[in-house]
């Protein structure tokens, strides 16, 4: 199976990932996994996203290394961000104040405050 595929080759829905193991001593889990959204790019796509990354973002370092031109890379950056968006799920703004009063550093009070 090509591990760069994240859909279903029968019904293109999403893979998600079940087992985990490790090869040195075979300990292994069992479950749902979520696939990250860069996990989630084709190979080719996380191969350029990779060397960006590397070069520090210099569209001319990529340039040189791909042998394609500024609008090029533009338009490849372009099409993995839009592709990113898309699996990309901002955390609720109100993630924040709930997690603090797990903490207990804020009341229950002022997370209802800070919620309303």
């Amino acid at each position: 199976m090509d591990i760069s595929k994240t859909t279903c080759p029968d019904c293109k829905q999403p893979l998600k990932i079940v087992r985990m193991a490790c090869a040195a001593c075979g300990m292994s889990m069992e479950g749902e996994f979520e696939v990250s959204p860069l996990a989630q790019l084709s190979l080719e796509d996380q191969t350029f996203v990779i060397a960006f990354v590397r070069s520090h973002g210099s569209i001319k370092k990529m340039e040189s290394l791909f042998g394609i031109s500024y609008p090029t890379v533009k338009n490849r950056l372009n099409a993995i961000s839009a592709s990113l968006d898309k699996t990309f799920q901002a955390p609720s703004p109100n993630l924040y104040v709930l997690e603090q009063l797990s903490r207990g550093e804020i009341s229950v009070e002022e997370a209802l405050e800070k919620l309303s």
